[in-house]
């Protein structure tokens, strides 16, 4: 009998199990895959960005290192290798959460789960059923790839960002289904290596849901790196035939090319889990329904993580994975959903937290704004990454940040900052008056956040 059954080792699980550890409650995580990490690490979040990585590199070493001094000699691609580091770095990963495991005393079940009452749970393993008991249980089982109707996936020529994280060669032509994150980081990928990307999306712009200053500007510094968009373009099948990916829009024209990647978004993965059998409520899109402790329908059960919707992020399920565990064993679990921060890991990457100015706008909120470009930033002169900018939008009565948006490079870490900022209601004034290391990036959040009260001082 464990005090805590987890149903799921993606992020959102093997994290509540390591915080339920540290509270000296016994786990059992349950995971149907022999690496824990779920697809974040696995077909996720660390393969896509050491592909980006590693793209980025010989993009560089091809295009741009030469302006610097930097001359090489011949230059050829090794997918194979690039390929094998992506691996080395999923397995180094998976056994470092392994070891987390082992050393939090926490029992792990390789099989596939279902619940068949309160606090029970059968577990399909290679060696037959096991049967598990809890006192509470929490379902932490993520997401999977989202597809179109019409579209037949083959696993190969026509699939997922699983498929597009192992091509065997590069694509002479590639079309990306979808503007979207995922979409748009492993065009990257293959763009860098040579492919020519075409991205189909059905909306009038990339990136549903950033703010849309900072997504025109992405849109034109990624044309002029080489993707080509085709916006309002609604995709009615996609089929192969001998070896060429035929893509049917509306209207009736095909598109042809070597490789397609379906990345129109994810969906929970809440099915075969035998949540009728305790009565956990699923909304009309198949997510868990949870309450603001995270608790579903049942008693004793929460969930966490893309199997309940809203910011699909590794580390939003984090999040939500201690906070579920501490109100179990505490009483109190708080995540603050205004404060996540998203990153595109394009060049440049894209980060934001908070309001974007779209929202703002639509709520009838009065702000102001601030932004400051990177061309102004001496650090980003120096090391030649000067697109992009910062923008800070504020309360124009109490000037507390409201919203932080950042399309430049190294954004993923400059939103640190900002989203601290937001979890403990700083105004821009505090962002303005704090001093910022000379010459870095991050001097370009503290002139947005002087540009919200009209004194930018370098521009």
């Amino acid at each position: 009998m464990s005090d805590l059954i987890i149903i799921g080792g993606g992020p959102g699980g093997y994290v509540a199990a390591i915080r339920a550890a540290q509270l000296k409650k016994s786990v059992t995580l349950i995971e149907k895959e022999p690496q824990l990490g779920g697809t974040c690490l696995r077909v996720g979040c660390i393969p896509s960005k050491a592909l980006l990585e590693s793209s980025h590199m010989y993009e560089s070493a091809q295009h741009h290192m030469a302006a610097r001094g930097v001359v090489v000699g011949k230059l050829t691609l090794d997918l194979a290798t690039m390929l094998q580091h992506k691996e080395s770095v999923v397995r180094t990963l998976a056994g470092g959460i392994d070891g987390l495991m082992k050393k939090n005393k926490i029992t792990r079940i390789l099989g596939t789960a279902k619940v068949t009452a309160p606090g029970r749970v059968t577990v399909e393993t290679k060696d037959g059923t096991q049967e598990v008991a809890g006192d509470h249980i929490i379902i932490a089982t993520g997401s999977v790839p989202s597809t179109l109707p019409g579209l037949e996936l083959d696993g190969d020529r026509i699939g997922t960002s699983t498929e597009a994280l192992c091509y065997p060669e590069v694509p002479k032509h590639l079309i990306v289904i979808g503007a979207g994150v995922i979409g748009l980081e492993l065009g990257t990928v293959w763009r860098r290596l040579g492919a020519k990307v075409t991205v189909l999306e059905y909306l009038d712009r990339i990136l549903p849901g950033m703010d849309t200053e900072i997504v025109n500007e992405a849109r034109k510094i990624f044309e002029k790196q080489g993707i080509e968009f085709r916006l309002g373009c609604k995709v009615t099948g996609a089929k192969v035939v001998k070896k060429v990916c035929e893509v049917s829009i509306d209207g009736g024209e095909v598109i042809k090319a070597d490789r397609v990647l379906v990345a129109v978004g994810r969906k929970a993965n809440s099915q075969n889990l035998g949540l009728e059998n305790v009565g956990v409520q699923l909304d009309k899109r198949g997510f868990i329904v949870v309450d603001k402790h995270l608790m579903t329908t049942a008693p004793g059960i929460q969930a966490v993580g893309d199997v309940i919707g809203g910011a699909m992020l590794a580390h939003k399920a984090e999040e939500e994975g201690v906070a579920a565990v501490e109100h179990i064993f505490t009483g109190y679990g708080h995540v603050n959903y205004d404060a996540i921060p998203g990153v595109v890991y394009t060049e440049p990457e894209i980060a934001s937290v908070g309001f974007t100015e779209d929202t703002l706008i639509q709520q009838g909120r009065k702000y102001r704004k601030g932004s400051f470009p990177f061309m102004a930033n001496g650090r980003a002169k120096a090391s030649g990454t000067t697109d992009g900018k910062v923008k800070i939008l504020a309360d124009a009565e109490t000037d507390r940040v409201l919203g932080v948006h950042i399309i430049g490079a190294h954004a993923g870490e400059l939103i640190a900052e900002c989203t601290a900022a937001i979890e403990f209601g700083a105004s821009s004034e505090d962002i303005a008056r704090t001093c910022h290391a000379h010459p870095t990036l991050a001097e370009a959040v503290k002139e947005a956040a002087l540009a919200v009260d009209g004194r930018v001082l370098h521009m």
